[in-house]
């Protein structure tokens, strides 16, 4: 039996406070992360992300007493990325109450890091995440919160991340970052036909049409930030659109 289709609200924090932008660009606050956080579990949230989108660019360590906080009000998975450099980065973290680590700028400068945090953790810990954007007819993968290109293939980079013992990927379309004009169904298709693991999708959502196209093209997941933050929806408008298009999904 396939496993439910999981909607997971993804909180990108900057200084403190949630924040949204378009294709990565111009974030605004967007409210407490603990509050959000908090809101989320209670409208039926599958589990929550969790991204310090300046962790890494400010070359800083993620803010563990936030995690700690948001942790405490929530009993869902969650899932912490930015600023994760080492495997004792991820202890901090896992320690700090994530469930799960999100690794991106780091595991591109030395790939070895994937290696490192599955052999010491399992693969179930790492979920690798990819900041994707259109470049020269093909997929290429970015760093430090999609400011910085690099000459990799997104999906060479997928095969070999996955190779290296990453367990999940989370892939974020740039291109169709805070658009509202529906996710990268490209994309995620390109990602499906080279992953053994569960795929994420992200980036784009902008009603609850948006969601069951992107489980179709072969998400796992779902994730959205801005249309939920915003209050255009709940995490039930979007279950109950998935349901009535024939997508299981967790009451």
């Amino acid at each position: 039996m396939e496993l439910p289709v999981r909607v997971i609200p993804c909180l990108d924090v900057a200084e403190g406070r949630v924040v949204k932008g378009v294709n990565f660009l111009g974030l605004q606050d967007a409210g407490d992360p603990v509050e959000l956080s908090r809101k989320y579990y209670e409208q039926g949230a599958d589990e929550l992300t969790f991204l310090d989108v300046n962790a890494t660019v400010d070359n800083r360590s993620t803010t563990y007493d936030l995690v700690t906080r948001t942790a405490e009000q929530v009993f869902i998975p969650l899932t912490v990325g930015g600023g994760v450099r080492s495997a004792d980065d991820v202890a901090r973290l896992l320690g700090a109450g994530a469930d799960k680590v999100g690794l991106n700028s780091a595991a591109i400068a030395r790939p070895d890091l994937i290696d490192e945090i599955a052999d010491r953790f399992g693969a179930q810990v790492l979920v690798l995440s990819l900041d994707v954007k259109r470049s020269g007819g093909r997929f290429i993968v970015t760093t430090h919160g999609g400011r910085e290109d690099t000459p990799i293939g997104a999906l060479d980079w997928v095969i070999e991340s996955i190779e290296r013992g990453a367990g999940e990927l989370l892939v974020n379309s740039i291109d169709a970052d805070g658009t509202k004009a529906g996710f990268d169904l490209d994309l995620i298709s390109a990602i499906r036909e080279v992953s053994s693991v569960p795929v994420i999708a992200s980036g784009g959502a902008g009603s609850v049409d948006d969601f069951a196209p992107a489980v179709r093209a072969g998400a796992d997941a779902v994730l959205a930030a801005s249309v939920f933050h915003h209050g255009e929806l709940t995490i039930g408008d979007v279950k109950r659109a998935m349901a009535d298009n024939g997508i299981r999904v967790r009451s």
